[in-house]
């Protein structure tokens, strides 16, 4: 009456599903995505711009900003909206002007979002490249030879 195979399947199921655990976890643990210390990561498509409410998905103009008392994140899908954000709630947010506020652009060099090189804004070179927002900068580690170099 008994099926006796049925039940040792079920069981070896089980069996493997706590062997696998492990591994799974530390998989999980291993992301691809190198973030600068003090980032917090991005969640590409899922994210949204602080100042437009657009997904965060082109990691080339990504930029994220991070500091105050309560040590609040902000994020942007386009380097304008960074530039154009900070002027707009500089009263709001006074903590923006110290010397411990963090800020980061992505490079336009990045080859992907997990290998996105994060630069500090103040120290990158801006270059005319078409933008998700249409400000049309992009951060660079070394301008390029065929576009006009910006100053910040």
């Amino acid at each position: 009456m008994c099926n006796t195979h049925r039940r040792r399947f079920i069981g070896q199921i089980g069996v493997a599903g706590l062997l696998l655990t492990p591994l799974a976890a530390s998989l999980a643990g291993c992301a691809s995505e190198h973030w600068p210390e003090g980032m917090k990561p991005i969640a590409w498509d899922r994210d949204a711009c602080v100042r437009c409410n657009m997904r965060i998905a082109d990691h080339r103009f990504a930029a994220q900003l991070r500091g105050g008392p309560k040590d609040t994140t902000f994020k942007f899908d386009d380097v304008g909206c960074l530039v154009f954000w900070l002027e707009e709630q500089r009263a709001r947010f006074p903590w923006m002007d110290d010397a411990a506020t963090r800020m980061w652009v992505a490079a336009w060099e990045s080859p992907s979002a997990g290998e996105a090189i994060w630069l500090d804004p103040r120290q990158a070179r801006y270059i005319a490249k078409r933008s998700p927002m249409r400000y049309d900068l992009a951060a660079s580690a070394a301008a390029a030879a065929d576009a006009p170099s910006l100053s910040y």
